[in-house]
């Protein structure tokens, strides 16, 4: 056989794989045969299925708040961004929400709350899954975090202090900043860590929503009892794909 034929057959092998991997996790990162990571996929304009059903998630997030969660309000912020896309003459063909996230502070209010509101909810669906009794991440992930906070249950108590000491409304984030490290950050109201205006810059890993329609039927003012509880619904699988990514 050709050396031509068997490069072929090679990159036909390779292209495979990555195609089947995408089908296992689709919407999340893959790494290819050669260890390079594919690049972090975009977040869509429009408002994707819940990746499960409404009750999945109990008891630690009923299946009331879920429904009216995704449906109200995360369904708002994805109608919003719409109109505001519309009325700002943003033609989505040439532009990527991310793109739009990174220089927010040249768009409207409107465009920033829900852009970052649809983004946030986006991503907010695929960093939880059914609760487990023993949630944590494992390899390059765990290593990443067990070397920036010294250990997993001390990146756990900072997030939780962060999460819980958001004044009002907003999001707990960690992110990987520019410098590829890991940092623990928060955003108020519908902002992220990818706008021009946050005073932490990074790409989003795992976020938590302390808004409070995100916990008060369950909850009513206990946020750090949603906080704590919250930790067994962490895809910890969806996080390491997109460190993975960005690493």
């Amino acid at each position: 056989m050709s050396t031509n034929n068997t490069t072929r057959r090679a990159f036909i092998s390779n292209t495979a794989k990555v195609g089947i991997g995408a089908m296992v996790l689709p919407g999340v990162l893959q790494s290819c045969g050669n260890n390079a990571a594919v690049a972090l996929p975009t977040v869509g304009f429009q408002q994707a299925a819940l990746p499960y059903a409404y009750n999945a998630l109990e008891p630690v997030i009923d299946a009331a708040t879920m429904e009216l969660h995704y449906t109200k309000h995360a369904a708002s912020y994805a109608s919003n961004l719409k109109a505001a896309l519309e009325e700002e003459n943003v033609d989505v063909s040439k532009n990527t929400l991310e793109n739009i996230l990174a220089t927010v502070s040249k768009y409207s209010t409107k465009m920033r709350n829900n852009a970052g509101g649809h983004y946030n909810h986006e991503l907010f669906w695929q960093m939880m899954r059914p609760a487990a009794d023993q949630n944590a991440p494992a390899g390059d992930l765990l290593a990443a975090i067990e070397h920036q906070f010294n250990s997993f249950d001390a990146f756990k108590s900072q997030f939780t202090e962060a999460a819980k000491s958001t004044f009002g409304s907003g999001w707990a984030w960690l992110i990987i900043d520019g410098k590829k490290q890991l940092q623990i950050t928060s955003t108020p109201n519908q902002d992220n860590p990818l706008m021009d205006v946050a005073a932490v810059k990074g790409t989003p890993l795992l976020g938590l929503d302390v808004w409070e329609h995100a916990y008060y039927l369950n909850y009513q003012n206990r946020r750090p009892e949603y906080i704590e509880k919250w930790w067994s619904l962490v895809n910890w699988d969806y996080v390491a794909s997109r460190y993975a990514a960005v690493k």
